[in-house]
């Protein structure tokens, strides 16, 4: 396999390049999500309906799937400080352009640039992040890095929602865009310039769903996204049909994003050293907390408490299946992550279409029970997919292995040797757990 880089991964960590990152990601969140918050003036301001102006958002998710794949092999030569630097101001000017847009067809052409650099710049963090920082804490980065999401779901939207109430729709874009900038200046000074070399694989979707393990990471975590679509979407249906007070909406929101960081400081614990055991866990928790929620009927308390489960579990298996896609993909690791992140944007539509049809077959009430479903399809793939998808990490064992037995007439070391201690880094990383 080639070097992806010019030079190895510096032994210090870069944490300052990591919140540079982070906060990155947090800008992409935010604005995907904005016009969501500020579709009633954005109606008005250009003069369009709401249903209309929901195309803003539409056509952001829409580009990202048309787009993420050509353009990530478009653009593969070159050097990838150059491109987050780019894509970064892209994303200012993209927003700039919608606050000063003087009619609908400029906003929605202004989006799709948006939704052109989005997909890119999720096709390329990931890889880059794993050519900044040593070998054994590449979890720990990208959960530093992911950490950007919860927050623009948690605190971005919501923010420039309700800056938007105050000071208009255009200037929250024209603030974000300012925002832009600034974060612009800081990535071109504190990301390290790690660049392609001459002899590594160009990005190849063909070659990369070859590589095995590729193709169930890649059907499984969309699944995830899609059963958390489902019942995000609907979440208001369902606080109203349970009896929950008019509040609840607001602060289930409040609550996904906030464990969410919860549990993206978990799995960058345990990415590393136990991706298996903990990814199966975290499904088979988002699984049974779905499907409890309808016994939360008339109990607030219940209701946030399963939702801090889903949320977390949420935030949690994004950085289980990055990492787990970005070992997978081998060589091509850039292409598979392309690959997810077209997936996944599937998972995104398709999941709201499950969810509405749910609401119409079954009630509000069954939506958590639906969304479950493909979270337990997530599950079993995860389960067969030990080999090469999710394969045990280097602390991972097994309570049914045996553990060698020292008899008082064996003399060949009277010493504790450290590969007999199950407690033991060095022990364990010489374990595979069949689970």
């Amino acid at each position: 396999m080639s070097s992806a880089t010019s030079v190895p991964a510096p032994a210090r960590f870069p944490y300052a390049a990591l919140l540079v990152l982070a906060t990155i990601a947090f800008t992409a969140i935010t604005t995907e999500l904005l016009p969501s918050g500020l579709l009633p003036q954005i109606s008005a301001g250009l003069n369009v309906s709401e249903p209309v102006a929901g195309y803003l958002a539409a056509a952001y998710a829409a580009v990202i799937v048309v787009t993420v794949v050509p353009v990530a092999r478009l653009l593969a030569r070159i050097p990838r400080h150059t491109l987050l630097v780019g894509l970064v101001l892209t994303f200012a000017a993209s927003n700039a352009w919608v606050g000063l847009s003087p009619d609908f067809t400029t906003a929605m052409i202004a989006r799709m640039v948006g939704g052109l650099a989005h997909g890119l710049l999720w096709t390329t963090m990931a890889p880059f992040v794993t050519r900044v920082v040593p070998a054994n804490q590449v979890g720990k980065a990208l959960a530093i890095v992911f950490s950007g999401n919860s927050l623009g779901l948690a605190i971005g939207a919501p923010v420039g929602t309700a800056l938007g109430g105050l000071l208009g729709w255009r200037s929250a874009f024209l603030v974000l865009a300012g925002f832009g900038l600034l974060l612009t200046v800081l990535a071109f000074f504190l990301l390290p310039r790690v660049q392609r070399i001459s002899d590594t694989a160009r990005p190849s979707i063909r070659r990369a769903i070859a590589e095995p393990g590729v193709k169930a990471v890649a059907t499984a975590w969309p699944l995830l996204v899609l059963a958390h679509f489902a019942l995000f979407t609907y979440i208001a249906p369902f606080i109203r049909e349970a009896a929950l007070p008019e509040y609840a909406t607001s602060l289930a929101l409040t609550v996904l994003g906030a464990s969410g960081l919860l549990g993206i400081w978990i799995a960058g614990l345990t990415v590393d050293s136990r991706p298996r055991r903990s990814l199966m866990v975290t499904t088979a928790a988002i699984a049974v907390s779905m499907a409890l929620l309808p016994l939360a009927v008339g109990s607030l308390p219940l209701a946030l408490v399963l939702m801090t489960v889903w949320g977390a579990g949420l935030g949690a298996i994004g950085i289980y299946n990055q990492s787990a896609i970005l070992r997978a993909g081998g060589e091509y690791s850039e292409a598979a992550n392309g690959l997810t992140v077209l997936t996944i944007q599937l998972g995104i539509t398709v999941g709201a279409l499950y969810g509405s049809g749910a609401l119409v077959v079954g009630g509000p009430l069954l939506v958590p029970v639906a969304a479950a479903l493909p979270v337990l399809a997530a599950l079993v793939i995860t389960i067969a997919g030990k080999k090469h998808a999710y394969p045990p990490g280097p602390r991972e064992r097994t309570w049914l292995e045996p553990r060698p037995i020292r008899t008082p007439g064996d003399t060949r070391n009277t010493t504790v040797d450290a590969s007999s201690d199950p407690t033991s880094d060095t022990a364990a990383a010489k374990v595979e757990d069949p689970a």
